[in-house]
This record gives structure tokens, C-alpha cells and sequence, in this order.
């Protein structure tokens, strides 16, 4: 295929829709299994409050261990073949396990509370291990295009967030929660199909063939000028000088998801109303979970339209977000059990740092994204850099959830 001189348009932003489409599958497995612990605690394991209790930590552990793991082996190992393949497979297997998760919310599983749970764990643990493969896939494609592109995929992320706490909200119409959790999971089937629809169709734009191409010759001269007459198969991607120029990137972005996963879900969704009442039975729902997700979609967006902190400052910018830790951990989390006092006694003061934490996290993460796959590694690497940044992504989530079991006990020292 030929290049073009003029590189082609994003007719009606098509591309950069879908590729927010497969942001939005990143997060559907996880986001619609933290936002439906009301079905899972006080419906299916209400006789087994052991369970119960730890119900988020558990499904942490079991998304985001396998997450890691296979996020990093797919850096490395190829795994399933080249990128399209990988996302195909990914998102078929993943529907898949949706539909055995209606299937358990269609059965009657009271008497046997333990082997749901226990089923219920095996099979996040298995959707995670394929979204983790998609999801670092995803990121090697976006590379290939302009660096707003991978930041439309954590748009499409938080959006995903937003989404599923409408889709909860609504489930709960059908009346019961078995209904309810029926038609909420046959959702995340619906999301994940239009995303493989939509990625299938991305070879027939005229944008996206340009910069594929435009990349693969990249890649095909970089080879020729590094070894020449050596096949392309041969040359070794340098992982190790790729993670040295993108470093600074890679620690933000470390960064701001520990920052974020040491809070949310398991802390934030625990804090208590100061006043009696206040956004009645929505309160977690609402300062929590809407809040969180639709100020990281704001954040999202503001980084798309104005990259600032400047790729030197952000460090700044992600360091400064610990500061957030002590904050939710003096607002009035576990007031049952702590013995620290409670500084923040305002809830709309609560409810700010809240909307806070939710933009910062949309704008660092982006724009942390998009700096590690431009400037400092050449473009034939940008590929390999963005799912270095996948990986680096879900490590500091899984290191966020690790001092989730430390802020209980902080408190109630």
C-alpha cells in the first residue's frame, strides 16, 4: 500500500470513537462486578457474612492478580498471536464468561453460598487473565495512531465507570435484585459485542490503514538500518532501553493508579454520611461511584484538550496525589470500628475531594498514556512502550489494592 503525502482525516471521529468503545471494554469486567456488591453481599452471600464482609478485596485480588500477570506476560510473549488476534479472542472468551455469570444469577444458589462464591471468584479470575491480554492489546494498537488516541481508550475507561453505575441504578427498577442483576449483566454481554463489531471494522478506515502501514514500514526500516539483510523476525525488541527512556512516564503512571486503587473502591465505598440522611440510601452510589467515575471521564477529556502538567511537571502532579491517602482516612470511614478522630466533618467538603480524586485520576492517567509512547522513544517503539504502560498501568493497581488492607488498621489504631 502506498503512503499518502497528506496523512487522512478522522472522518467524523470514527476512529477515535471506537477506540473509546474499547477503552469502555478495559473496565467493564471490573467495573460491573465492584458496582453490583450490593447483589453479591445482600443477596447471594447474605448468609455468609464471612464472605460478605471482604466481598470487594476479594474480587480485587481475583481481577487484578490475573490482570497483572497476563498484562506483563503479554509484553514479553506474544501471547495468541499478533495484536488483532489477541483482542478477537480476548473479547469472544469474555462474552463468553458474561454469559455464564447470568446463567449463576438465573440459578437459585441460597443453599449453597460457599461453591457460588467460590465459582463466582474463579471466573473473574479467568475474565481478567483474557481482559488483561485485550487490554494491553489495545494499548499496542493506539500506539500505532496520534497520541490522543490512547487517551481516548481511559475516556472510554471512565466512561465505562460512569456507565455501569447508570446501568446498576437502572437494573434496580426490574424489582428484584435476581432480575435486576440478569438484565444488569446481560448489559456487559451487549457492550463487550458492539466493541468486537467495532474493532472488526477498523481495518476498512482509510485513517487508521494510513498509520498502520505508516508503522509497519517504521518498524521494517528500523530493522534494515540497525541489521542489514538480518529478517525482521530476528531483530530483538529492547525492552530494557524502551523502559529507560519512557521511566518517568512509567512512574507516573504507577503513580496515579496506586494512588487511586488505595482509595477506590474499598476505602471510598466505605465512608459513612456525617449527617443523618444525607443523599438518603444513594449516598455511596453518588459520592462514590458516580462521582469518581464521571469526574475522571471530565478529567479525561481535559487532557485531550489541554496537555497540562507538561510531560517534565506531571511527576509533580502524580506525587502530589498522596496527599490524598490521609484525606479519605480522616473523612468518616469505618466510623463502627475506628479510634482516629474524624478531621472531615463536612460531607459536601468530603464529597469535593471525592470529585477531586476522580479528575486528577482521569487527567494523570492520561496524560501519563500519552507522553509514554511520544518523545522520548522513537516511533517504531511506541507500540512497545504503550503496553509497557499497560502493564506499568494494572502493576499500581494491584500495589493500590495491597494498602487497602492497611487503612482499616491505620484507623483503628
Amino acid at each position: 500500500m502506498a503512503i499518502e503525502l497528506e496523512p487522512p482525516k478522522d472522518k467524523w471521529n470514527l476512529i477515535y470513537m471506537t477506540l473509546i468503545f474499547l477503552g469502555l471494554a478495559t473496565l467493564v469486567p471490573w467495573n460491573m462486578f465492584i458496582t453490583a456488591k450490593d447483589y453479591f453481599v445482600k443477596y447471594k452471600l447474605v448468609d455468609q457474612p464471612d464472605l460478605a464482609d471482604n466481598f470487594l478485596a476479594y474480587i480485587g485480588w481475583a481481577s487484578q492478580l490475573p490482570n497483572v500477570v497476563f498484562n506483563w506476560l503479554n509484553v514479553f510473549l506474544h501471547i495468541g498471536g499478533n495484536l488483532t488476534t489477541r483482542i478477537v479472542w480476548s473479547l469472544c472468551i469474555e462474552t463468553g464468561i458474561f454469559i455464564f455469570t447470568v446463567m449463576l444469577a438465573m440459578l437459585d444458589t441460597q443453599d449453597i453460598p460457599a461453591v457460588f462464591f467460590w465459582v463466582t471468584m474463579i471466573s473473574v479470575l479467568f475474565l481478567n487473565a483474557f481482559n488483561a491480554i485485550f487490554q494491553n492489546s489495545v494499548y499496542g494498537v493506539a500506539a500505532r495512531l496520534p497520541s490522543r488516541f490512547t487517551g481516548a481508550i481511559l475516556s472510554g475507561s471512565n466512561v465505562c465507570g460512569t456507565l455501569v453505575v447508570f446501568v446498576d441504578w437502572g437494573s434496580h427498577m426490574f424489582g428484584s435484585k435476581r432480575t435486576a442483576a440478569i438484565y444488569y449483566f446481560i448489559t456487559g454481554i451487549l457492550v463487550l459485542l458492539v466493541c468486537l463489531d467495532t474493532f472488526l471494522a477498523l481495518p476498512l478506515n482509510r485513517f487508521y490503514r494510513y498509520y498502520d502501514t505508516l508503522h509497519k514500514r517504521t518498524v521494517r526500516a528500523s530493522v534494515v538500518a540497525s541489521a542489514p539483510g538480518a529478517p525482521q523476525a530476528a531483530q530483538r525488541i529492547p525492552y530494557w532501553t524502551i523502559a529507560k527512556q519512557a521511566r518517568v512516564q512509567l512512574y507516573n503512571i504507577f503513580t496515579i493508579f496506586f494512588v487511586t486503587l488505595a482509595i477506590f473502591p474499598s476505602v471510598h465505598s466505605e465512608i459513612k454520611p456525617n449527617t443523618d440522611g444525607f443523599l438518603g440510601n444513594n449516598f455511596v452510589r453518588i459520592t462514590c461511584f458516580l462521582t469518581f467515575n464521571f469526574m475522571a471521564m471530565i478529567g479525561n477529556i481535559t487532557a485531550s484538550m489541554w496537555q497540562y502538567p507538561t510531560r517534565h511537571w506531571l511527576s509533580v502532579f502524580t506525587t502530589a496525589r498522596f496527599l490524598f491517602i490521609p484525606f479519605f482516612l480522616f473523612c468518616n470511614y469505618k466510623p463502627d470500628e475506628r479510634q482516629l478522630p474524624v478531621l472531615v466533618t463536612n460531607d459536601y467538603v468530603y464529597w469535593i475531594g471525592s470529585a477531586l480524586l476522580g479528575w486528577t485520576s482521569g487527567l494523570g492517567s492520561s496524560l501519563g498514556m500519552m507522553y509514554v509512547i511520544g518523545g522520548d522513544v522513537p516511533p517504531e517503539h511506541a507500540s512497545t512502550a504503550g503496553m509497557l504502560g499497560s502493564a506499568t498501568l494494572v502493576s499500581g493497581i494491584l500495589a493500590g489494592l495491597l494498602v487497602t488492607y492497611v487503612c482499616p488498621l491505620l484507623v483503628g489504631v
